[in-house]
């Protein structure tokens, strides 16, 4: 094996066990204990956050003009989104971020850097609990506490969120209902948690994107950001313009509780 297929395997693990095996079978573990998030101040120095938070130009999009697709990354801050960023600034688009809560302790500055480069936040869940397996009251609180931290964080609180694995229920659907939180799934992945090579993941995406679709995507894996310049080339080679979830649906908004794949859904 190669330094540089040795070195992106080694990113790789670490980067799926910070996830916790997203996109698996196996379901991730559900806390018992309702504990509090940790003090951001208690979290160590995020390295990676050096760039300053300048904002990303881009020119108001209308989408019930122009043709547009949702530009989606989950489970991060992780150790890839530093460079994600700086590859979105120089590309000049905006996407949506569904934020895991216990990684937004140990990269706190890139949960800011990317409100502050105009990037919306969503939520992703605490730990990434599989949602219908787990009572009304942990399905609040592992979206309660994400909401918290990111306004604790950045002053916004999320509209949207993403249920791991795109698994939910009606329960699921409640809670998010009364938390004033919709459910945005997808319509197209490049299953980027399993396939680590960006030409396969850039070709897949740009297969399955159609417009007023959802592209799903993951800032934890070495695979995914270095695929994001072919893939935005690739869209706008196509007449498609990335957005981020809010704008695809703009003016309307999607509506708390319930589930969408794609801006056409009913």
């Amino acid at each position: 094996m190669n330094a540089s297929r040795w070195a992106r395997s080694l990113t790789a693990l670490a980067a799926a066990l910070v996830l916790g095996a997203c996109g698996s079978a196996q379901p991730a573990p559900v806390p018992r204990a309702a504990s509090a998030p940790v003090s951001p101040g208690t979290a160590p120095p995020d390295r990676s956050a050096t760039a300053p938070p300048v904002p990303a130009r881009q020119a108001p999009v209308d989408c019930r003009r122009t043709a547009c697709v949702a530009l989606t990354f989950d489970a991060g801050p992780g150790p890839e989104t530093a460079r994600l960023l700086d590859v979105l600034r120089a590309k000049g688009v905006h996407a949506t971020f569904f934020l895991l809560g216990k990684n937004t302790l140990v990269r706190p500055e890139l949960v800011r850097r990317e409100a502050a480069e105009g990037h919306e936040l969503g939520n992703h869940t605490w730990t990434h609990a599989v949602l219908p397996q787990a009572p009304p009251e942990e399905i609040r609180r592992q979206l309660v506490l994400l909401q918290d931290r990111v306004k604790a964080l950045t002053g916004r609180t999320p509209t949207l969120m993403r249920p791991p694995r795109g698994l939910t229920d009606p329960r699921v659907a409640e809670v998010c209902r009364s938390l004033g939180l919709a459910q945005i799934l997808w319509s197209v992945t490049a299953t980027d948690y399993r396939d680590h090579d960006p030409g396969v993941i850039a070709s897949r995406i740009l297969q399955g994107a159609r417009r007023d679709g959802i592209i799903l995507l993951h800032d934890v894996y070495p695979g995914t950001v270095p695929a994001v310049p072919a893939i935005v080339d690739g869209l706008r080679k196509r007449g498609l313009t990335p957005v981020t979830v809010s704008q695809l649906f703009a003016p309307a908004r999607p509506r708390p509780g319930r589930a969408y794949w794609n801006a056409s859904s009913p």
